[in-house]
């Protein structure tokens, strides 16, 4: 077969041998009538929790709501500070700023492009009055940040961890999964994910019960027993199908990630030599479950590079082209373009490739030659 174009994400070509289960488990939930917090919620939950080995993992509306809750479960808002990223999905930053608190920035390591624990330290040591609350590590494209430099942090400077996981459920860091490594782990489960749903949806994990407890309430209207509200909480629940949609999926997550684990081990070996071109590092200290494979392109030819995959049909996207700190939203803030400059480096350099479960050996060699060419 000739090969002519090769899409970014190709979600029909995952799901398609799915499809005749999901319809089964989509009619189940239509006959039963339970469209909120229905019986596929809890089993999801069991189900994932146990995939995780997280003792608790609740069933939430979206990824960004996740993020939100976690700070209001643990008390975080008006006045505290919260220190995270410059370069991420603004998720991260809006959910801080929704919850009351003000977002505080940190460079990143070029290598994984997630937060340096030793510059986060240097942020910490700054914090004369205490304001930092939280630190929000991201897991970026997969790459698990170096927990254990976080968690020793939080111990010495009293802040509460929580990771976004978004982007990285699966990740392994020394035998225990994103996740496991703070008070909250909070994953997207957006349609494009690695698991993802049908729509919105997203999980908090946690070991501790009574933050649990904290979560199951605030996702709920405050309410653990109907129409009494114990706490000010809101409408952060998981819809039935996505839970059964979700059911369906999980039980090939393992082999989904192997999948890109392969195309990822292609890439590095075709293209890590190329001059133009930086593969991405992987951390030794975990698993790297490529969301997505994010290449470097250096010497400012990035929009070259760009122009020359969509001439050869090759979809493509970068995450992301403003860092957070520059963005019109933070303004207010002071930031000012050079405060974070790897960062900034960053947002100019990268280009995600296609990489999906799915892809074929002749569409990974179509991108190869591609990129060959270009370089």
């Amino acid at each position: 077969m000739t090969i002519n174009s090769v899409p970014a994400l190709d979600l029909l070509r995952q799901y398609r041998e799915l499809l005749p289960q999901v319809s089964r488990a989509m009619s189940q939930v239509v006959e039963s009538g339970a469209f909120i917090l229905g019986p596929d919620v809890g089993a999801f939950e069991k189900e994932v929790s146990e995939w995780m080995g997280s003792q608790f993992a609740l069933g939430v509306s979206n990824g960004t709501d996740a993020l939100f809750i976690a700070l209001r479960a643990l008390g975080v808002g008006q006045n505290d500070q919260v220190l995270s990223s410059p370069f991420t999905f603004f998720a991260t930053v809006s959910a801080t700023v929704n919850s009351g608190a003000t977002p505080v920035f940190s460079e990143i390591d070029p290598n994984t492009f997630n937060l340096d624990a030793n510059r986060v330290e240097e942020v910490l040591k700054q914090d004369k009055q205490r304001r930092i609350k939280a630190i929000i590590p991201v897991h970026l494209y997969g790459q698990a940040c170096d927990m254990e430099a976080f968690q020793s942090l939080s111990k010495r400077y009293g802040v509460f961890l929580i990771e976004d996981a978004c982007q990285s459920i699966g990740a392994v860091i020394k035998n225990k999964k994103t996740g496991n490594w703070s008070e909250f782990g909070c994953f997207s489960l957006y349609p494009t994910k690695n698991l993802g749903a049908l729509g919105d949806a997203g999980i908090i994990t946690t070991n501790d019960q009574a933050l649990a407890e904290k979560v199951l309430a605030i996702r709920n209207h405050g309410s653990k027993i109907r129409y009494v509200h114990e706490i000010i909480g809101s409408n952060f629940r998981m819809d039935t199908v996505q839970a059964a949609a979700l059911r369906v999926f999980l039980p090939h997550l393992n082999h989904w990630i192997e999948s890109r684990q392969k195309i990822a081990c292609f890439y590095d070996e075709q293209l890590g030599d190329l001059e133009q071109i930086v593969v991405p590092k992987k951390a030794p200290y975990s698993t790297h479950t490529y969301h997505q494979y994010t290449v470097r392109v250096l010497n400012g030819k990035r929009d070259a590079f760009k122009n020359h995959l969509s001439a050869q049909k090759i979809g493509h996207m970068v995450y992301y082209p403003i860092p957070c700190h520059l963005q019109k939203a933070l303004s207010s803030l002071g930031y000012k373009k050079g405060d974070f400059p790897i960062a900034e480096q960053a947002c100019e350099e990268v280009v995600s490739l296609p990489i999906f479960p799915g892809m074929s050996n002749e569409e990974q060699e179509y991108v190869v030659r591609a990129i060959k060419a270009f370089s």
